[in-house]
């Protein structure tokens, strides 16, 4: 082996594997990024056509259609949101539907501050057209529940299902979509779109592969050098 060789190996043997790892962290936020723009075309669909019914198998971001009663006996709250000067929250309400598992219906933000604020809540069987939102992982930062003041911030269904008394809902939040035509001051307030996730891959994606290009930029350079002198 020449004495340029025996100089350039241990470099490139080095570099190998933080290459690999390299390629292979932007090659999974290339898969990422179409996994992604799927996702968001699919909810782009779900959103221009009709809801469909609510099964018991609902596919994340649909958007759906649901009907029974709701339990405003058993309402809760979820999370803190700020809109404007005004403090307010989302409002749990469980839907209870006539063969199938109860849904936990997030209707919407309302102030904390509740004074003077007229809530809608309509009698009898209602139909409440929203999308399908997957539960949210539990962390060690999160705020603890207030279980006994059904004040929740973390949106896990079963868990606040179980703290309700109704085991048995759906693992699924059911975030109700504003009706067309409602008030701007009507509360609650839903949403007026389904949404729409982030999608940064490609960003993450260029990164990876332009460390790895970087890197054997780097190396070559190195190696150039090392064989001129």
């Amino acid at each position: 082996m020449s004495p340029r060789a025996r100089r350039i190996l241990p470099a490139v043997l080095a570099s190998i594997p933080v290459l690999a790892i390299l390629l292979a962290l932007g090659t999974w936020q290339v898969r990422r990024l179409h996994w992604k723009n799927d996702l968001l075309a699919q909810i782009a669909s779900a959103e221009a056509g009709p809801p469909v019914p609510l099964g018991d198998r609902p596919v994340a971001f649909s958007k759906v259609e649901a009907t029974g009663r709701f339990r405003y006996d058993l309402e809760a709250i979820l999370g803190v949101e700020v809109r404007g000067p005004v403090l307010g929250t989302r409002l749990i309400t469980p839907l209870e539907r006539d063969g199938h598992p109860a849904v936990l219906v997030d209707r919407g933000w309302v102030p904390l501050e509740r004074r003077g604020a007229a809530i809608e809540r309509p009698e009898g069987p209602v139909s409440v057209t929203g999308y399908v939102s997957p539960p949210q992982d539990r962390d060690t930062f999160a705020a603890t529940d207030d279980t006994a003041g059904r004040r929740f911030y973390t949106a896990d269904p079963r868990a606040i299902g179980a703290a309700l008394g109704l085991p048995g809902v759906m693992p699924d939040l059911l975030v109700a979509l504003a009706s067309p035509g409602a008030r701007p001051d009507a509360l609650p307030q839903g949403a007026a779109t389904l949404p729409r996730p982030a999608n940064s891959h490609l960003g993450y994606a260029i990164t990876w592969y332009g460390l790895a290009a970087s890197l054997v930029g780097v190396l070559v350079a190195w190696a150039l050098r090392k064989d001129e002198t």
